[in-house]
């Protein structure tokens, strides 16, 4: 469950006397539908709203000379800018936070903004990360392209259930391991668990990026991460309508006892004053990046964005259900289709991923995953184009069911060899399967094969990239 915040309102209820009861406003204990719905509600005082308002103000007046310089020092914990708060915001963070069951939470613009903030929050120039090599291919261009010409060196494991490769990365100057819990387009699961014991034993924080998931498979508290970050953009909106980005601080991370340093969380923040360590104990890294890395760096949420966050929270478990459901079936039926040469989605038996499905992720796989087509770009490209249901477009975690050619978009930029390192083949397909009725996403896959591939299975026709 979710530990109160920094910025968390507290249950004003008190119903031992007479009169009507007062709502709650502490939804530690409840059960996770309800507070997918509730948690983070404060009490609104102006008009009783019973949806968050959406708060478009830049700043807010201080009452007296003494509350601005409180607000400025931190002494007094209420809004200041909405460059770091926003009251629209605080709703969207604590919910967040109670479902993952983190300590508290920031949100930001992006998935990309929270992954630079949390590990540019870590690790500066000269110092260096590991993360997973099996990653959304944007986070591997952010470490690759921006992290190394900030002097931020990044390695890749390629296999993360082998002990010894982690262990063989691991330098004096590494400040953080970074991976997902389930890699795209892949859909190659990763054992937390595993990982977090490797990491604790060497002091190093653990950050899982746990979009594809979400709260409602996996809580990576749970099995031993230190940070959590979303794309909530993705399933945790659902609707695809606002950009956004969480940081969820586990609280858990020793940083003043840790045998690396950083000097941001234990260092006084100024001349006589404490550090954030001392200051905030377990909410350490959440106002070390509030107030210092996000305020520093900018990527500030709208709060129109934040509110269709929220919005989308609300039914995070009805549309989970069905996205896994769909995708489970839809992974089976392409699994047996003549036109199919492989599938990877570890909810399957044959899948060398299955187990970690079975013993971590309650039994699901998610609702991304990939498949290969026979006929390789050809084939492709013809079930691409023939596609009407599905969605031809970049994203993930919709409502609407969306198809990608990665080797030709995200992973456009990478090697050949890199590519086939990864399993990104010309044939593959990446699918985010999402809650419309299952019949009619099989039916329009089913037609798109045909038309690349025949009754046969095999490719017919002209190859559309030919003179390209």
């Amino acid at each position: 469950m979710g530990v109160t915040s920094l910025h968390a309102g507290a249950d004003t209820g008190d119903d031992t006397g007479d009169g009507p009861a007062h709502p709650h406003y502490d939804w530690d204990g409840f059960g996770f539908d309800t507070r997918q719905v509730h948690a983070g509600e404060r009490e609104e005082r102006n008009f009783s709203a019973r949806v968050t308002p959406i708060y478009l103000s830049a700043a807010y007046r201080f009452d007296s000379f003494d509350e601005a310089e409180a607000r400025f020092t931190g002494a007094d914990q209420g809004q200041l800018y909405s460059r770091n708060l926003n009251p629209t915001h605080l709703v969207a963070e604590d919910r967040v936070a109670s479902l993952e069951g983190g300590v508290g939470a920031i949100a930001v613009g992006s998935g990309q903004a929270a992954i630079t903030a949390v590990l540019l929050g870590l690790a500066g120039g000269g110092e260096h990360l590991i993360a997973t090599a099996s990653l959304y291919s944007g986070t591997r261009v952010l470490f690759d392209r921006t992290f190394r010409r900030l002097g931020v060196d990044v390695d890749y494991v390629r296999d993360p259930r082998n002990a010894a490769e982690w262990e063989g990365l691991i330098r004096p100057d590494t400040k953080a391991v970074f991976l997902e819990t389930i890699p795209n387009p892949k859909c190659d699961l990763i054992d937390v668990r595993a990982v977090a014991a490797i990491t604790r034993r060497h002091g190093i924080p653990l950050v899982v990026d746990n979009t594809v998931a979400t709260p409602y498979i996996i809580r990576p508290f749970e099995h031993g991460a230190d940070v959590v970050v979303h794309s909530s953009t993705k399933f945790l909106t659902g609707h695809g309508a606002a950009l956004s980005g969480v940081i969820v601080d586990g609280g858990t991370f020793d940083w003043a006892g840790s045998p690396r340093a950083y000097p941001g969380l234990t260092e006084p923040v100024g001349p006589g004053k404490p550090s954030y360590v001392e200051e905030y104990g377990r909410h350490a890294l959440e106002a070390y990046l509030r107030f210092g890395i996000v305020n520093d760096l900018g990527p500030a949420l709208s709060p129109v964005n934040s509110f269709l966050l929220q919005q989308g929270i609300e039914t995070l478990s009805l549309r989970m259900a069905k996205h896994l459901e769909n995708a489970a079936a839809i992974a089976h039926w392409l699994n047996d289709h003549p036109a199919v040469e492989s599938v990877d989605f570890a909810g399957l038996p044959d899948n060398e991923y299955f187990p970690i499905a079975q013993e971590r992720f309650g039994g699901h796989a998610g609702s991304v995953f990939s498949f290969t087509i026979r006929g390789g770009r050809r084939s492709a490209a013809r079930f691409f184009d023939a596609l009407r249901v599905f969605s031809r477009m970049t994203n993930i975690g919709d409502v609407r069911s969306m198809a990608l050619h990665p080797a030709t978009t995200t992973h456009a930029g990478f090697t050949v060899n890199e590519r086939s390192r990864l399993g990104i083949g010309e044939g593959l397909i990446r699918l985010s399967v999402g809650i419309e009725t299952v019949a009619d996403l099989v039916a329009d896959l089913d037609q798109a094969l045909h038309a690349a591939c025949g009754d046969a299975g095999m490719p017919t026709g002209p190859d559309p990239a030919a003179g390209a």
